[in-house]
C-alpha cells in the first residue's frame, strides 16, 4: 500500500509533468497558428417585429429584422436561418461578404397572420460559426370589422366661385383690381379648411380658415393687356373638391393712342413680369429665416405670401414704379413639433399677369430643451 508521502510527491510530479506538457504545446505552436484555429465572434440581435402588439383587421402583416455582426478577413460566407415560435425552421440563406474588419448585415423577414397568435423569432447564425439569437416576441389580436360612424368621417365641402366685374373694358395702365374672384366655402359641419386659388392653369394664391357653416374667400387681378380667363377655386382638405370655373374677359383701351397707331398698347404698359426668389436656412437649434426678393418688368402692385409647410404665415404688397428688384419681409420662425423633423418654406408672388412661385427645403434639426426653473430651500 502507498503511503501517504509518496502519494502526494507522486501527485507534485504529475501536476507538474502536465504544467510541463502544457508549457511545451504552447512553445510548439506559432501565434499564426493559434489565430488560425481561433473561431470567428459572431454576434446576432433578438429580432424586433414592427407592429410588435397588433391589434385591428386581419389578416395582418409583421415585419421581423435583425442584426448580424461577422468578422471578415478577405472573402466570408454568412449562413443563417429564421427560428419560428411554432418549432418550424426557415430555410437556409447564404450571403457572401468581401472585405476586412467587422461586418454588420440586416436580415429581414414578413409574415402574414390571419389569426390571433402571441409568439416569438429567432435568428441562428450556422456559419463562418454557429450562434442562435434571443428570442423576439410579438402578439396578434384580430379584430372584426365594425360599422362605420358617419359622424366620424370627413366632414362634406363645397364651393363655388364667380368673377365681379365678369368683364372689364377700359384703360389698364392704372392700379386696383379690374377683376375681382369670390369663392364661397360651404361645410356640413365646423371644420378647418385649406384651399387655393388657380388662375389660369397657375395657382396663385392659397390659406388655411376654420369654417363653421359658410366662409369667403377671394383674391383680385390687373391685367396690363386685354385677356380673357379663368378662375377656379380648389378645396384641399379635409374633402378635396372644386368650384366651378369664373371665367372673365377684359378689352384694355389706351387713351394715349393717335391716328397713325392701331388699338394695341405701348411695349412699356402692358406684359408686366415678376419674378421670385428666396432663400432658407436654419440652425441646429431650429431658428429658420427665410429672405426673398421680388423681381418686375414694369409698374404695378405685387402681393406676395409666406408659407411654412403647406400653412400661410405672412403676406404683404410692394408697389413697383418701374422695371427693377425689390427685397421684401422675410420669414423668421423658431420650428416646434413636427416641424423639427424638416420641411418646405414657400415663396409665392402674385403679380398683374402672372405669378410665380419658389419652394426651398430646409433640414431636420433638434429643438432646445425647455429651460429648468431654478429652485431653492430654506436652510
Amino acid at each position: 500500500m502507498m503511503s501517504v508521502g509518496l502519494a502526494r510527491k507522486a501527485a507534485a510530479f504529475g501536476a507538474s509533468a502536465a504544467v510541463l506538457a502544457g508549457l511545451s504545446a504552447g512553445l510548439l505552436s506559432s501565434p499564426a497558428q493559434a489565430a488560425t484555429k481561433a473561431a470567428p465572434k459572431v454576434s446576432v440581435s433578438a429580432p424586433k417585429a414592427s407592429p410588435g402588439d397588433y391589434e385591428g383587421s386581419c389578416p395582418t402583416k409583421i415585419n421581423f429584422a435583425a442584426q448580424i455582426k461577422v468578422p471578415v478577413k478577405g472573402k466570408t460566407e454568412l449562413a443563417y436561418r429564421w427560428l419560428h415560435g411554432d418549432g418550424s425552421k426557415g430555410k437556409v440563406n447564404v450571403i457572401k461578404l468581401k472585405g476586412h474588419g467587422t461586418k454588420t448585415v440586416t436580415v429581414k423577414q414578413a409574415i402574414t397572420f390571419k389569426e390571433d397568435v402571441k409568439g416569438w423569432e429567432a435568428v441562428q447564425v450556422l456559419g463562418p460559426k454557429k450562434v442562435t439569437s434571443k428570442r423576439g416576441y410579438f402578439s396578434v389580436s384580430c379584430q372584426e370589422a365594425q360599422e362605420v360612424d358617419r359622424t366620424q368621417l370627413d366632414p362634406t365641402v363645397t364651393a363655388r366661385a364667380w368673377a365681379s366685374p365678369s368683364s372689364y373694358a377700359g384703360r389698364c395702365d392704372t392700379y386696383g383690381d379690374k377683376i375681382d374672384f369670390t369663392g364661397l366655402i360651404k361645410v356640413d359641419r365646423p371644420s378647418w379648411v385649406r384651399y387655393r386659388w388657380v388662375l389660369n392653369g397657375d395657382v396663385v394664391d392659397y390659406g388655411k380658415i376654420k369654417v363653421r357653416d359658410a366662409r369667403k374667400v377671394g383674391f383680385g387681378i390687373n391685367p396690363r393687356h386685354s385677356q380673357r380667363g379663368w378662375a377656379q377655386l380648389e378645396v384641399l382638405s379635409p374633402d378635396a373638391t372644386s368650384s366651378n370655373r369664373a371665367y372673365y374677359k377684359v378689352w384694355c383701351k389706351d387713351e394715349r393712342r393717335d391716328d397713325h397707331r392701331d388699338d394695341h398698347k405701348s411695349p412699356e404698359s402692358h406684359d408686366i413680369k415678376v419674378s421670385a426668389a428666396a432663400s432658407v436656412t436654419n440652425s441646429a437649434s431650429c431658428a429658420l429665416t427665410s429672405t426673398g426678393s421680388i423681381t418686375s418688368t414694369g409698374p404695378g402692385k405685387v402681393r406676395y405670401q409666406w408659407s411654412l409647410n403647406g400653412t400661410a404665415v405672412k403676406s404683404g404688397e410692394v408697389t413697383f414704379d418701374g422695371k427693377g428688384t425689390k427685397s421684401v419681409d422675410g420669414l423668421s420662425a423658431t420650428l416646434t413639433g413636427a416641424a423639427t423633423k424638416g420641411g418646405t418654406v414657400t415663396f409665392l408672388v402674385v403679380g398683374p399677369d402672372n405669378s410665380d412661385v419658389v419652394t426651398q427645403s430646409y433640414s431636420s434639426c433638434e429643438a432646445p430643451a425647455p429651460a429648468e426653473s431654478a429652485s431653492s430651500s430654506a436652510a
